[in-house]
């Protein structure tokens, strides 16, 4: 072979070379990355090209699929009492993509996981059309009706949790929205889009899960069980040393109490009436790293905590100088909380001291209802004693029954509960933020834990008492699964 003939032949040789070593790296080194960018439309046009499987609540579906018209989407999704379960299901839309359990379990609901290759494989030979896998949640339906019309037209959200097994039993975020309304991709799916993000009232944020607040008074708990497991209190009957006014540590700054009876109060009588100088005061003795050290071990300052929706981190602050570790002491500050967080605050108390990772995923099944994967209750950690547990019970139980919680009482049910008004805003002048936490408590042990948050701005300011806004609805939640235990 003549030497041009031999260039021209070594070069078509590399050409062909290059040519598979592309075709290969797209094929198999790119190729994921390749089938889920968002702007490869045969993957959205595949993952709607089917019924979507089902989020399971109570034995029953409240998603389904409809088809749809002059659309490459075949099928979009539907809801069932949407604005109710938005905060559970989250959204699929042909338009806009997923959010919390329609985005962490898509692969189940389109059958596109691997753990469903084997009906996938099947139904080629069979002919049978492609069919999603059905996600079983924890949620009680009764709890989260009774969370979500307690809460009205007032903004707030719901958290109620099994302390026993961790699992969520009701998870309300008011004003809601219809994921229906944008499922597709049509011009009024896009309107009603816009119109949810743009909006003032934060319709799609998760306000349980996703939105952080001064947790006020309800924070005295986890201060009171520092107290005890540091041994700064070990008789919850005994008078402190806390005087009256109380000076916040390294300043001339008296601490306000809005209750009357708080010089040398006791832990139980403090809590009971809610003063603010006892708790800062033991704040301050207990020291700002054992008090870190406690709220950590409720869950504070972990940014991971996964139902699989992750829930945005609660704050305790590890830096902040001894006043304002005395002012956090009473849930001030830059302490901030999820509803989710104080349900887990309030599970760990009543569960006598043991606090179970909160998870609302029971199982997920095949389309056949083969179970493919079974969630087993996990112990999260041990923020105090069995002993200390029930010293603040008994503290949480003499609110309700003698204190600021009464509206929380149930005939014939042992409830502890605790009231917050959490100031907020510059020099405290946005209007406070409702809360109350509390647990209900039978001989077979406690079924439920419940946290509401309430930010009424309708309301006038003297009236945002955790024991006027946030004890109702948590009355109800309670009342909610109690009646399903019969």
């Amino acid at each position: 072979m003549n030497k041009p003939l031999r260039r021209i032949s070594i070069f078509c040789g590399l050409l062909v070379l290059a040519l598979l070593l592309r075709t290969n790296w797209l094929q198999y080194v790119k190729a994921e990355d390749l089938s889920t960018r968002k702007e490869n439309r045969r993957v959205q046009i595949a993952q709607y090209a089917s019924e979507r499987g089902n989020i399971i609540v109570g034995g029953q579906p409240i998603t389904g699929s409809v088809t749809t018209s002059g659309s490459d989407y075949k099928f979009k999704r539907t809801y069932l009492d949407g604005p109710m379960w938005a905060p559970v299901t989250g959204y699929a839309s042909q338009a806009f993509g997923s959010s919390q359990l329609e985005s962490l379990e898509d692969g189940i609901l389109t059958g596109n996981d691997d753990r469903l290759f084997f009906d996938r494989t099947i139904g080629m030979f069979t002919g049978e059309k492609k069919q999603g896998g059905n996600v079983v949640t924890t949620l009680n339906p009764a709890a989260q009706k009774a969370a979500f019309t307690s809460l009205g037209s007032k903004k707030g959200a719901v958290a109620a949790i099994d302390p026993q097994t961790g699992a969520i039993l009701a998870l309300a975020s008011t004003p809601s929205y219809d994921p229906s309304t944008f499922a597709g991709n049509s011009k009024a799916d896009e309107k009603a889009w816009v119109t949810l993000k743009d909006s003032e009232d934060k319709n799609l944020v998760n306000r349980a899960l996703r939105e952080t607040y001064p947790p006020g008074s309800t924070f005295k708990v986890v201060t009171a069980a520092a107290a005890l497991e540091n041994n700064v209190v070990t008789d919850i009957n005994a008078p402190t040393d806390t005087p009256e006014p109380y000076i916040l540590p390294d300043t001339k700054t008296p601490m306000v109490n809005h209750a009357s009876g708080c010089e040398k109060a006791s832990l139980l009588r403090a809590l009971e009436v809610s003063c603010n100088s006892v708790f800062a005061n033991m704040g301050n003795k207990v020291g700002r790293d054992n008090m870190v050290k406690t709220a950590e071990k409720f869950g504070f300052n972990n940014d991971k905590i996964d139902t699989p929706v992750r829930a945005f981190g609660s704050v305790y602050d590890k830096t902040m100088d001894r006043p304002g570790n005395a002012l956090s002491s009473i849930g001030q500050f830059n302490t901030a909380a999820t509803p989710l967080q104080m349900a887990m605050v309030t599970a760990a108390i009543a569960n006598d001291g043991k606090l179970m990772k909160p998870y609302m995923v029971d199982q997920v099944t095949a389309p056949n209802l083969d179970v493919l994967q079974k969630h087993e209750p996990e112990e999260m950690s041990r923020p105090l004693s069995a002993a200390n547990a029930q010293k603040v019970q008994q503290m949480m139980v003499d609110v309700v029954e003698n204190g600021t919680g009464t509206g929380a009482k149930i005939n014939g049910v042992t409830v502890g509960g605790k009231t917050g008004t959490a100031q907020h805003g510059e020099k405290n002048a946005k209007r406070p933020y409702a809360w109350f936490i509390s647990y209900a408590k039978t001989d077979k042990g406690s079924p439920v834990a419940v946290a509401v948050v309430i930010e009424d701005s309708a309301a006038d300011r003297e009236d945002i008492t955790g024991g006027g806004l946030a004890a109702p609805v948590a009355l109800a939640v309670m009342n909610a699964v109690l009646k399903g235990q019969g």
